[in-house]
């Protein structure tokens, strides 16, 4: 009885690489089949040249199956990358080989005596033919290192593949862009050196070769007043302080000194014109011989500097020549101008408030004058003392009545007898006649006008009303005098005082031009205007191009 061989039993790992192709036997895959196959369908490995070790049934793998599996292990360890493993699989392939994954294809190599990653192995894997074997070695492969003529030498490929004529490519554009970079770089630095560099070297070279060295001059004066306030400001002038007193003082001498009044009598006293039309004085900076006022009056903007400073009430003054003596003597000319200029304002500011004062003083005398010739011709045209002659009047007529009363009583006894004494009664009455007369007269005297004069009353009137006017003549003169010396005082007040706080003195160092600050503010002004132009070109560029 022939009894059916026992079936084996195959345990094969897949491992599927980079490329498609199934990998030897590993944990990557993580997927193990079990087939079961009889004789007849299980295919038969492939026969090396090594001795195989006898195959044992059942379920426990041989030694040979250990020793593979540990040698791939091995294999797997070193780390090898996606492309050598490609390449050892075609290697293996085309030596005939069947291995069952890369790592397989390194062991069966190896085995066979060849290195897969040795270079003249791999230039004969992309050359794709049969090395040709000398003669002498008798037709059987050399895997070691040999001497080949150079007729013999399999070069590689010309033909490059997609990744290399891609990285070929992108190396050509980027040295293309390298190169055109390059040669914008050069051309914004030939733009730098012409329109920027060269402008600032052309000015540092005149600052620091050619321009004239100025000195400069400092002094500070103040405008001050006599009690530190001035009668402008009423009961706050005490309370301000001297500076805003004399701020519009300030202000007005300021003006004056940085005026072309200030520099034409600087000139005639000095010769300002003549300091700056001098052979020391550099082309750029220098006067011509007939330069006119304007063009002087330029240069003495920008060589005499004057600042007020509000909050302390100080001007400083800073003048620049090419000579320091000269630098002295236009600053201390200049303080004079300043000094006379304060006085005259005071001046006029003390006339102002005393013209016044003086014009209602001599109108009050005036005035008290016409009262007084008014008085005096009243007096002259009439009684002396009319009020004395109207008082000597009524004192008369007093008397005269008191008479008259008794007269009238006497002659009233008489009459009242039943015999009266005629004669008695006659004289009587011709008394009482005479007194009321008398009365009558004395009467006429006070009220009624003559021919010649007016009436005591009137005369009297128009003396006291003369009088009345002469006195208010005497108040308005008090008056007027006492106004004239308040504002004596008060203008006395207003007198300004110019105080030389820092006289000038001559300096020894030159203060312009300042080199580095001027070279420094010419590259600022070179580079903001090449700026500017390349912004404005870009844009207007752009504009038109789209």
């Amino acid at each position: 009885m022939t009894t059916k061989p026992k079936a084996r039993k195959f345990r094969i790992r897949r491992t599927v690489s980079g490329n498609g192709h199934a990998a030897g036997p590993g944990p990557e895959t993580g997927v193990e089949d079990e087939l079961q196959q009889t004789p007849e369908t299980t295919p038969q490995p492939p026969v090396d040249d090594t001795q195989h070790a006898p195959v044992h049934e059942g379920e426990v793998s041989s030694t040979r199956e250990v020793s593979v599996s540990q040698d791939i292990d091995d294999i797997r360890k070193e780390g090898l990358t996606g492309r050598q493993l490609r390449m050892a699989r075609r290697m293996a392939q085309k030596h005939g080989l069947a291995p069952t994954s890369d790592f397989d294809a390194v062991r069966l190599l190896r085995a066979r005596g060849i290195d897969p990653f040795q270079r003249s192995n791999i230039v004969e894997l992309v050359s794709g033919g049969e090395n040709t074997l000398p003669a002498e070695t008798g037709g059987e492969r050399v895997q070691l290192p040999q001497t080949v003529p150079v007729g013999q030498i399999a070069l590689p490929s010309t033909e490059l593949s997609p990744a290399d004529r891609r990285a070929h490519e992108i190396q050509k554009i980027q040295r293309d862009i390298a190169s055109r970079r390059r040669k914008k770089m050069l051309l914004l630095m030939s733009r730098l050196a012409a329109f920027v560099m060269l402008p600032t070297l052309i000015a540092g070279y005149y600052f620091y070769a050619i321009a004239t060295p100025m000195y400069s001059t400092k002094s500070e004066f103040l405008i001050i007043t006599a009690d530190g306030g001035g009668s402008g400001q009423g009961g706050l002038g005490g309370l301000l302080p001297s500076q805003f007193a004399t701020g519009q003082d300030s202000i007005a001498v300021q003006s004056y000194l940085e005026s072309k009044d200030a520099m034409l009598r600087l000139n005639e006293d000095v010769g300002f014109k003549a300091m700056f039309s001098g052979k020391e004085i550099d082309p750029i900076q220098r006067l011509e011989p007939d330069a006119t006022n304007e063009d002087a009056y330029k240069v003495y903007e920008k060589y005499v500097n004057l600042g007020y400073d509000p909050t302390e009430g100080v001007i400083r003054l800073e003048v620049a020549t090419a000579d320091p003596e000269t630098s002295q003597e236009f600053s201390e000319k200049l303080i004079e101008y300043a000094e006379e200029r304060v006085d005259a304002l005071s001046q006029e500011k003390r006339f102002d408030a005393v013209k016044t004062a003086e014009a209602a003083l001599q109108e009050a005398k005036d005035e008290r004058r016409a009262a007084q010739r008014r008085l005096v011709e009243l007096q002259e045209g009439s009684i002396l003392d009319p009020e004395g002659e109207i008082a000597n009047i009524r004192q008369l007529i007093g008397n005269v009545e008191l008479q008259l009363q008794e007269k009238q009583l006497a002659l009233n006894t008489q009459l009242a007898n039943s015999r009266p004494n005629t004669a008695r009664v006659e004289a009587l009455r011709s008394e009482v006649e005479v007194l009321s007369q008398e009365l009558a007269k004395q009467n006429a005297r006070l009220t009624e006008a003559t021919e010649e004069n007016a009436s005591l009353a009137s005369q009297a009137a128009e003396i006291q009303m003369a009088q009345a006017d002469l006195a208010t003549s005497d108040m308005v003169l008090q008056s007027a005098l006492e106004t004239k010396r308040q504002s004596e005082i008060e203008a006395n007040k207003q007198v300004r005082y110019l105080t030389v706080a820092v006289k000038p003195v001559a300096s020894q160092d030159p203060s312009y031009p300042r080199k580095f600050e001027n070279t420094l503010l010419a590259f600022l002004i070179f580079g903001g205007i090449y700026l500017l132009l390349s912004l404005t070109a870009s844009v207007l560029k752009e504009q038109v191009s789209s």
